[in-house]
């Protein structure tokens, strides 16, 4: 097979066919939770038919995923362990990339049969904390834990916890500001069955719907298509390394930029160059968690800069490089770009010209590097619009009935969804994944404690409970499901 100009043989074609059907697979599933938490109150309150509702849903998942950065995509794959990151294409990154996939879909899968409105965010978090524990115990010389950056995922760990109680806070809120200005009691009613709400009502939830649904699409869509560029750079690399249309004068400049910080990093003492195996090795120890800076960490860094130069000088655009020319440069921008980053915080590059020059030549790397293409997006957009169609109705009985002793009342819909569209926009300028079945159904609480209306003991513990075990069984099933891996993909397959 000869997919994008690049030879395939036919191990790789299967791989990639099954790998992309799994990732996209995924986000199947994730529309039956988080997507079908964005239509759950138009359908309960019979504002929009549900195959409306869906389609609807589903065209502003898709605007939001077209319109979305990457930096969420990319946020989440920063959580993985770096040698796996920089060697994707190896037997160990496939095993990796299986893993993910299968232990998140396992429990999004049995969560979604029981009802409970789990995370998929918090799904996949775990799974990939479970690779990275299991890659530090097997690997050797790697101290246990040190496969996660730890980082990273405190940073995602507290966007998880605090978003839920954002939603619960807020929404509540907002339902009691809506009850002391707004004196229309029709707002304030439950849903009646099979008869939609007022016209300007609709049009409220309607919209509130919209919203959550372009942010879902912002936010959760990009956590498959991290995924999905993590097989795609692994099996094609010559195509999808690197950025392929980008122009000469950000070569150019990327070019330019480089020989600037080459000259920054020399002027520090023992910064002489080294093998370059011996520097991606050097570098890479600097970049996991607890690495530290060593005698050799600048020259290392030195010694890949200047091998971007060199591959880049007198190139018009990455298409005119070889195919392995593309892949080692990609590997390159990457550590050059995440040391540039990890030594401006050290006292030697603590100098403001030193840290604007490495954080704008890392901004230009990563523009290469940290692409989503269009395809990809609307593949990912499909698979979510066609998991809501599929699997709605439990989550949306879920919220509409379940969680509150009363049911569901407009303003508590609106409320709740207009908090859960705010916070996850708010998430993805920082490049966070969030929840959008938390913050929806901890806000849909938070309206019924503001209403008095009592919450359903049972639900609420068996949501608590999806939460608490999500991250331990994820973390569980992939470090288990990533062994299995690594011992069919080198023993039975015999890849390296």
């Amino acid at each position: 097979m000869q997919p994008w100009g690049e030879v395939l043989t036919t191990g790789s074609t299967v791989f990639l066919f099954l790998a992309l059907a799994l990732a996209l697979s995924f986000e199947f599933v994730n529309g039956f939770h988080d997507t079908a938490n964005a239509v759950a109150t138009v359908i309960y309150t019979h504002s929009l038919k549900p195959w409306i509702a869906v389609i609807w849903s589903g065209m502003w998942n898709l605007i939001g995923v077209m319109v979305s950065t990457g930096a969420v995509a990319y946020g989440v794959i920063a959580l993985l362990p770096v040698e796996l990151v920089i060697h994707v294409g190896s037997g160990a990154g496939f095993a990796m990339v299986f893993a993910l996939l299968l232990s998140a879909i396992i429990w999004n899968l049995g969560t979604w049969y029981l009802g409970l409105p789990a995370s998929s965010s918090h799904t996949l978090f775990g799974s990939i904390m479970g690779v990275g524990l299991a890659n530090s115990f097997l690997s050797k010389g790697h101290a246990f834990g040190e496969g996660v950056n730890w980082a990273q995922a405190e940073k995602i760990g507290l966007s998880l916890i605090v978003s839920p109680i954002v939603g619960f806070v807020c929404a509540g809120g907002l339902l009691l500001l809506a009850k002391a200005l707004i004196k229309r009691p029709e707002l304030y009613a439950p849903a009646q069955k099979d008869t939609p709400p007022p016209l300007w009502i609709r049009g409220l939830l309607v919209l509130t719907c919209t919203g959550v649904s372009y942010a879902h699409g912002s936010n959760d869509g990009q956590k498959g298509m991290g995924l999905i560029m993590l097989i795609l750079i692994g099996v094609v690399p010559g195509a999808f390394a690197l950025k392929m249309d980008t122009n000469s004068a950000v070569l150019s400049q990327i070019a330019a930029e480089s020989q600037h910080v080459s000259s920054i990093l020399e002027r520090k003492a023992g910064a002489a160059q080294i093998d370059a195996a011996a520097a991606s090795e050097e570098v890479s120890a600097f970049l996991r968690t607890n690495g530290t800076k060593g005698e050799k960490t600048v020259g290392a860094v030195l010694t890949l800069n200047n091998l971007v130069a060199s591959k880049l000088a007198g190139a018009s655009s990455y298409s005119s490089l070889p195919s392995a020319d593309r892949k080692e440069l990609r590997t390159n921008f990457y550590l050059v770009g995440e040391g540039l980053a990890k030594l401006s915080k050290t006292n030697e590059f603590s100098g403001p010209e030193e840290k604007a020059a490495f954080k704008s030549y890392k901004s230009d790397l990563d523009q290469s590097t940290k692409y989503i293409p269009t395809w990809v997006k609307v593949a990912v957009a499909f698979a979510l619009g066609l998991g809501t169609m599929i699997g709605w109705k439990r989550i949306v009985v879920t919220v509409g009935e379940k969680i509150g002793k009363t049911h569901l009342t407009y303003a508590q819909g609106a409320s709740a969804e207009l908090v859960a569209m705010g916070t996850i926009l708010a998430a993805d300028n920082f490049g966070l994944p969030v929840s959008t079945t938390h913050v929806l159904s901890s806000g849909i609480a938070g309206t019924m404690a503001a209403n008095r209306s009592g919450l359903q003991t049972k639900t609420l513990r068996n949501l608590l409970l999806a939460w608490v075990l999500t991250l331990p069984v994820c973390i569980f099933l992939g470090a288990v499901l990533f062994a299995a891996g690594l011992f069919v993909v080198f023993n039975v397959l015999g890849l390296k």
